[in-house]
C-alpha cells in the first residue's frame, strides 16, 4: 500500500512538472513570435506570471488534497468530480478577490506615502518631483491635489489678498479664456487662410512659399497705398490744382499718358505751394511721407526677416520630428469632413517631404560622369550668363533711342512708347523658359536644388533690366530737356507694371493651360506640368521693385500694384489647380520664404532705396512741374520746410534738430543700417545657438542608447 502511494505521488509530480514545462514552453513559444532573441526569450520566461502563480497555487491546492485523501484509489464519478471542480473554481476565484483586495491595498499604501513624502517638500520642489514620476496624468492631478491643497488654500490666508485683486485675476483669467476660445475665430479671418490650406495640403511648402510671398507683399503694397494716401493724395485730390483735362480714350489704361498726365496719378500734378485754407506744405509733404513709408517698410521687411531666420531655419532634423508628425499631429477638434480632408492631405504632403529629406542621397559617380556633369554645369552657365547679357544690352540701347523704333517700325506715338515695355516684358518671359531648359539639362537630383538655381539665374536677369533702366532714366532722361522729366519715368514705369501683368495674364492662361493640352493630348503624358516657382517669385519681386522705385514718381503706383496682386492671386490659384501639380519628388521648403524675404530685401528694397537717395539728393528736379520746382535738388525741400516751421513755429523748433540729426547727418544712416544689421546677425546667432545645444542633446540621447544596447548585450551573456 504505501509503494503504491508513492508511486501515485511520483506520477503526479510527473504530471505536475510536465504541466509546468507545457506552460513554460507556451510562454516562451508567444515570446519567440515577437522576434525576440533565445537568451531574452529565457531572461523574460523566467519572469513571474500572474496566470502561472494561480495554475501553480491551484495545482498545490489539487496535489494537497489528493494528499489528504489517500484512500480515493479507484475512479471517482462524474457527480464528484464536477463537485471538486466546482470548489476549486470558488477558491481561486477567492484568491483572486483577495489579490486584488491585496494590490488595493498596497496602490493605497503608496499613494499615501508618495502623498506624505510630496507634503514635506515646497510646492514647487513638489511639483517638479512629481512631473519626473512615471505616473498618468489622472493619477498626478490627483496626488496634487491631495498634497498641496493645504499649502495652497494657507499661502493665499496667510498673503491676505484684497478683494480687489481676487477681481482683478478673476476678469484675467475670464479675458484670456474668451481670447483662447476666440482664436480659431480670428485666424479663419485671415486674408485667404482656406485657400492657402487647401494649397498646402496639395501642393506641398514649396508652392505654399509663393502665396504666403504674394500676401505679405500685399500688405507692404496696402500700407504704403494708405500712408500716401492719407499724406498726399487725399489732400491734393480736396484742392486740385488748376490744369487743362484731356480727353479719356482708353489707351491711357496702357501708356499713362493723355487724361492720365495731369491727374494724382504722377509727380507732375502736385503743387509746390502750401494748400488753401490750412498751413499744409505740400513739398514738405511730399518729402517726409516718401521718407516716412521707405523707413517704416525698412523696420517691417528687418522684423520678417530676422523673425524668418528664427522660424524657418529647422533646428530640429527631420528624421527626429517624424515620430511626432506620425503620433501626435492630428488635431481632434476638427469635426468638419472637409477640414478632415484638408488636414489629412496636408499631414501626408508634410510625411513625403519629410521622408524625401531622409532617404535622399546623391550616388557616387565615376570620374568621368562627374567631368561630364562639370561640363555641362559649365555649359549651362554659360548659356544663361550670355542670353543675360545679350538682353540687358538689348534694354540699353533701346532705352537709350540708338534704336529708333518710329522710323523703322512707322509705329504710332502711343504704340512708340511700349515698346521698350513690351520688349523688357517678352525678355522677362522668355529667358526664363531658357533657364529652365538648363536646368533640365543639367539634372539636379534635388527640386530644392534646382528651384534655387533657378531663383538666382532669374535674379540675375531682373537686376541687370532694371539697373540699365534706372541708370538710363536718371542719366539721359533728365538731360533730354524734357518739360516734367518725374512724370517721364512715372509713366515709363507704370508701362512697366502694366505691361508685366499683362504678359503675365498670357502666358498663365495660354502658356499654362496651352501646354497642359498640348502635353495630354498630342504628347499622350497623363501628369501635369509642375508650378514654376522661381519664375514667378521673381516676377513678384520685379513687380514690386519697379513699385517701390515709382512711388517717387507716381504716387498712385502702390494702388496699381494692388490690384494687379489680388487678381494674381485667384488666376494663379485657378491656373494652379486646373494646369499643374505637385512635384513627382516632394520636398520641403523650410527656407524658401527666408530666401524671398532675403532677396526682397537686396537687392530689391536696398537698390530702390539707393536709387532714390540719389535722385533726391543729386539731380536737379523739373522747373514747371512738381512740388520742387525752381530747386536745386529734392533734398533741399525738405530743408526749406524745416527751416519754414522753425520761423512760424518757434515751439517746434525740436522737430528741427531732429530732422537735422536723423536726415542730414550720416552717421545716423550708418548706426541705423548697423543696428538692423546686428538684429538680423544676433537672431542668426540665436538660432545658431540653439541648433548646437539641440544637436548636443541628440548625441547625449544617442550616447544613452549604446549604453543601453551594451548593458543588454552584457544580461544576454549573462544568461546564456
Amino acid at each position: 500500500m504505501e509503494v503504491f502511494k508513492e508511486c501515485t505521488d511520483v506520477q503526479s509530480n510527473r504530471s505536475s512538472y510536465t504541466s509546468d514545462e507545457s506552460h513554460d514552453r507556451e510562454e516562451i513559444s508567444h515570446l519567440q513570435r515577437h522576434g525576440w532573441s533565445a537568451a531574452t526569450v529565457k531572461v523574460l520566461a523566467s519572469m513571474p506570471s500572474r496566470t502561472a502563480e494561480l495554475n501553480k497555487s491551484r495545482r498545490v491546492r489539487y496535489q494537497a488534497s489528493s494528499h489528504e485523501s489517500p484512500h480515493l484509489s479507484r475512479p471517482v464519478k462524474g457527480a464528484s468530480v464536477l463537485a471538486e471542480a466546482e470548489e476549486i473554481n470558488t477558491e481561486v476565484r477567492s484568491d483572486l478577490s483577495y489579490s486584488t483586495d491585496s494590490n488595493l491595498c498596497a496602490a493605497e499604501n503608496n499613494m499615501d506615502q508618495l502623498v506624505s513624502s510630496l507634503q514635506g517638500l515646497s510646492v514647487s520642489e513638489g511639483t517638479r518631483k512629481l512631473r519626473e514620476m512615471p505616473l498618468s496624468l489622472a493619477d498626478k492631478i490627483e496626488i496634487r491635489k491631495v498634497a498641496f491643497s493645504l499649502k495652497t488654500e494657507s499661502s493665499f490666508i496667510g498673503r491676505n489678498i484684497p478683494c480687489y485683486t481676487h477681481l482683478s485675476m478673476y476678469i484675467s483669467m475670464t479675458w484670456r479664456h474668451c481670447l483662447f476660445s476666440c482664436l480659431p475665430v480670428f485666424s479663419s479671418f485671415k486674408l485667404w487662410h482656406s485657400a492657402l490650406k487647401t494649397l498646402s495640403g496639395r501642393y506641398g511648402t514649396g508652392v505654399l512659399s509663393y502665396f504666403l510671398f504674394l500676401r505679405t507683399l500685399l500688405f507692404l503694397n496696402l500700407l504704403l497705398f494708405v500712408i500716401t494716401g492719407l499724406f498726399l493724395i487725399i489732400p491734393q485730390a480736396i484742392n486740385p490744382p488748376p490744369s487743362p483735362k484731356a480727353d479719356f480714350s482708353g489707351i491711357e489704361l496702357l501708356t499713362g499718358t493723355g487724361y492720365f498726365s495731369d491727374s494724382l496719378m504722377f509727380y507732375g500734378y502736385y503743387s509746390s505751394e502750401t494748400l488753401p485754407g490750412d498751413q499744409y506744405r505740400m513739398p514738405a509733404a511730399y518729402f517726409f511721407t516718401i521718407g516716412f513709408t521707405l523707413f517704416i517698410i525698412c523696420i517691417i521687411l528687418v522684423y520678417r526677416l530676422s523673425k524668418s531666420f528664427g522660424k524657418n531655419f529647422q533646428v530640429l532634423k527631420s528624421n527626429k520630428n517624424l515620430a511626432v508628425k506620425v503620433f501626435s499631429c492630428w488635431d481632434f477638434k476638427v469635426s468638419k469632413k472637409i477640414s478632415v480632408r484638408l488636414q489629412s492631405e496636408k499631414i501626408s504632403t508634410q510625411l513625403k517631404e519629410q521622408l524625401s529629406e531622409m532617404i535622399k542621397g546623391e550616388d557616387k559617380k565615376t570620374c568621368m560622369q562627374q567631368l561630364h556633369r562639370l561640363i555641362v554645369h559649365l555649359l549651362a552657365w554659360t548659356a544663361c550668363l550670355i542670353s543675360i547679357f545679350l538682353g540687358t544690352i538689348g534694354v540699353h540701347n533701346l532705352s537709350g533711342k540708338n534704336f529708333n523704333v518710329k522710323t523703322t517700325l512707322n509705329l504710332p506715338k502711343d504704340t512708340e512708347l511700349l515698346v521698350l515695355s513690351a520688349v523688357v516684358s517678352g525678355i522677362n518671359l522668355l529667358l526664363p523658359g531658357f533657364f529652365n531648359l538648363c536646368v533640365w539639362a543639367e539634372q539636379y537630383e534635388s527640386p530644392g536644388t534646382r528651384v534655387y538655381v533657378s531663383v538666382f539665374r532669374n535674379l540675375l536677369l531682373k537686376v541687370s533690366v532694371i539697373g540699365v533702366l534706372c541708370y538710363r532714366w536718371l542719366e539721359s532722361i533728365p538731360a533730354n530737356g524734357l518739360e516734367c522729366w518725374e512724370s517721364s519715368v512715372g509713366q515709363e514705369l507704370y508701362r512697366l507694371l502694366v505691361m508685366d501683368f499683362i504678359v503675365t495674364v498670357l502666358y498663365t492662361f495660354l502658356g499654362e493651360f496651352l501646354w497642359r493640352v498640348f502635353s495630354q493630348t498630342i504628347l499622350q503624358k497623363k501628369r501635369k506640368p509642375v508650378f514654376d516657382i522661381a519664375r514667378n517669385v521673381l516676377e513678384l519681386i520685379y513687380g514690386q521693385t519697379l513699385t517701390w522705385i515709382g512711388v517717387l514718381f507716381a504716387p498712385l503706383l502702390p494702388g496699381v500694384q494692388l490690384i494687379k496682386l489680388i487678381v494674381l492671386f485667384y488666376m494663379k490659384k485657378r491656373s494652379l489647380i486646373l494646369n499643374c501639380q505637385a512635384s513627382r519628388k516632394p520636398w520641403r521648403a523650410t527656407q524658401m520664404t527666408t530666401l524671398f524675404i532675403c532677396i526682397l530685401w537686396f537687392p530689391s528694397f536696398l537698390g530702390t532705396v539707393v536709387t532714390i537717395i540719389y535722385t533726391v539728393w543729386t539731380i536737379k528736379p523739373s522747373e514747371k512741374c512738381g512740388p520742387f520746382r525752381n530747386l536745386t535738388t529734392m533734398f533741399e525741400g525738405g530743408q526749406m520746410s524745416t527751416r519754414h516751421l522753425e520761423d512760424a513755429h518757434p515751439i517746434l523748433k525740436w522737430l528741427s534738430w531732429v530732422y537735422d540729426c536723423l536726415v542730414e547727418n550720416p552717421v545716423f544712416l550708418f548706426l541705423a543700417s548697423g543696428v538692423f544689421l546686428m538684429v538680423i546677425y544676433f537672431q542668426a546667432q540665436v538660432v545658431d545657438g540653439q541648433r548646437k545645444i539641440i544637436s548636443r542633446l541628440e548625441k547625449q540621447i544617442e550616447n544613452e542608447g549604446k549604453d543601453k544596447k551594451f548593458l543588454i548585450a552584457k544580461l544576454q551573456d549573462l544568461c546564456k
